[in-house]
């Protein structure tokens, strides 16, 4: 299967399937939503930083001489920064905070431990959709990167956006409901988001597929993308609950995301083989 198929076909699968999943997940009642969403998240943290961590960046290592390697040291911290700053001016912030004030008109309110959004009609929802279609398209471009150096990478790469992306994707469309959209636009412009991650896949693969050289350097850049959304969104949430028996949940199902790309990483290698 050529690379060109194989970048289409997890770029599609990874955003349609975050956004179905979170169209099914908002089916559920609110007491369901909110004890499982803390999982999602939960496993959503383990997988992304087993992939920077055992999966980007020891690739990006490989692919350069070792005179380079601090320069691909140094394209992480900066992708670290650069993340900041365009969630600062983008609103890229996951809605898994209780107060999300990075989407200015929102604010979230407890009533009997049932959380609740409500925003002026439509204008948190334009932030929403633009910013998750440019966060998609970047991960696009990252996930070509990954297939580019190796196809084992790529499928890997692949199933940590999805991960992070469906627990995002529930914010996302929970967000569009309480700004005035009805469930069939929600729907729609989610998937219409989503496919910016198949563009970002083909641009990649057409402007990176001859310039080998770079391609540690966006590995870096995937890297650092997987660590902020995990450090900077992901982790701050779970801290919010302290109790013995949260913590050890969490613990599990971190080390079930470990688990997953671990894996997932082995399965892609002896199919590679």
């Amino acid at each position: 299967m050529s690379l060109l198929v194989l970048i289409v076909l997890f770029t599609a699968f990874g955003g349609i399937l975050s956004v179905l999943a979170a169209s099914l997940f908002l089916l559920l009642s609110e007491s369901s939503q909110e004890k499982l969403l803390p999982h999602g998240i939960s496993f959503a943290t383990g997988a992304l930083l087993t992939g920077a961590f055992c999966g980007l960046i020891p690739h990006a290592f490989a692919e350069v001489a070792v005179k380079d390697i601090p320069s691909v040291s140094a394209t992480i911290l900066l992708g670290i920064l650069l993340f900041f700053v365009l969630e600062k001016l983008l609103v890229w912030r996951h809605c898994h905070s209780h107060a999300c004030e990075a989407h200015g008109e929102e604010s979230h309110t407890h009533h009997g431990g049932a959380q609740h959004v409500s925003t002026r009609p439509h204008t948190a929802g334009v932030f929403i959709i633009l910013g998750d279609s440019i966060h998609n398209f970047v991960d696009g471009v990252l996930i070509a990167a990954a297939f580019l150096t190796d196809v084992q990478l790529g499928i890997v790469t692949s199933l940590a956006v999805a991960a992070h992306e469906i627990p995002q994707e529930v914010g996302d469309f929970a967000i569009l409901l309480h700004s005035g959209y009805t469930k069939a636009k929600a729907l729609l412009y989610n998937v219409l988001s989503s496919l910016a991650t198949v563009v970002g896949g083909l641009l990649g693969w057409l402007s990176l597929g001859d310039l080998h050289g770079i391609l540690p350097y966006f590995l870096s850049l995937a890297a650092s993308s997987f660590i902020y959304i995990a450090v900077a969104d992901l982790i701050p949430t779970l801290h919010q609950k302290t109790d013995l028996k949260t913590s050890l949940q969490q613990i599990g199902f971190i080390l079930a995301g470990v688990a997953l790309i671990w894996i997932m990483q082995d399965i892609a290698h002896r199919f590679e083989a």
